[in-house]
């Protein structure tokens, strides 16, 4: 995916995973018990910093802090853009 956001230094931009809308067992859950995802795509990297480069890449998807991240609207999508560090793990 070609985003035009660049994001400075060691931050990502994530693509937040949907929100489950129906347990496993088939019941729906009502949109103000909706839990934010905590997983997400990365869908674009900043350069790192000289000591210290990225570990994580275009594609990769993510585990990261239930609140982590700034919440921004791009072109009708919304995404996430937060530190490296916020990540806790890669799937």
């Amino acid at each position: 995916m070609a985003l035009s956001i660049k994001p400075i230094g060691d931050r990502v931009v994530v693509e937040a995973a949907p929100v489950e809308t129906k347990t496993a067992s088939g019941i729906y859950i009502p949109e103000t018990a909706q839990e934010k995802p905590s997983q997400g795509t990365i869908v674009a990297v900043g350069s790192g910093k000289p000591e210290e480069p990225l570990t994580v890449q275009v594609g990769d998807k993510v585990l990261y802090g239930k609140y982590a991240g700034t919440e921004i609207n791009y072109e009708g999508k919304e995404y996430l853009i937060m530190r490296e560090s916020d990540i806790y793990a890669v799937l």
